[in-house]
């Protein structure tokens, strides 16, 4: 094989075999154009990827825990910050006035 590659050479079609591509493309009823609603309404695959933001900001904090504490979390499984912050969260409601 050949260290070195070309490109590709692409080869446009013809006024006349275009208009036979687009007519074919209309004349299939499981290929119809999208309307303007339709286009409009779509979103980037890079928008739709990753977990959905949160209604309510996390805030990053360096925090220490007693090892017998992040030990209990963590023998909970999966999510076990996520119940270690629920924690928190009601002991500040129980305590606000």
């Amino acid at each position: 094989m050949s260290r070195t590659s070309k490109p590709p050479t692409i080869v446009a079609p013809t006024p006349e075999e275009d208009a036979a591509i687009i007519a074919a493309a209309r004349n299939d009823p499981d290929a119809q154009p999208l309307t303007d609603a339709e286009l409009a309404a779509m979103v980037a695959i890079r928008a739709m990827r990753g977990r959905p933001r949160a209604e309510s900001k996390k805030v990053l904090v360096s925090v220490s825990y007693s090892p017998e504490v992040v030990d209990f979390f963590k023998s909970t499984g999966a999510g076990w910050q996520s119940r270690m912050d629920c924690v928190q969260r009601d002991y500040v409601a129980r305590n606000s006035h």
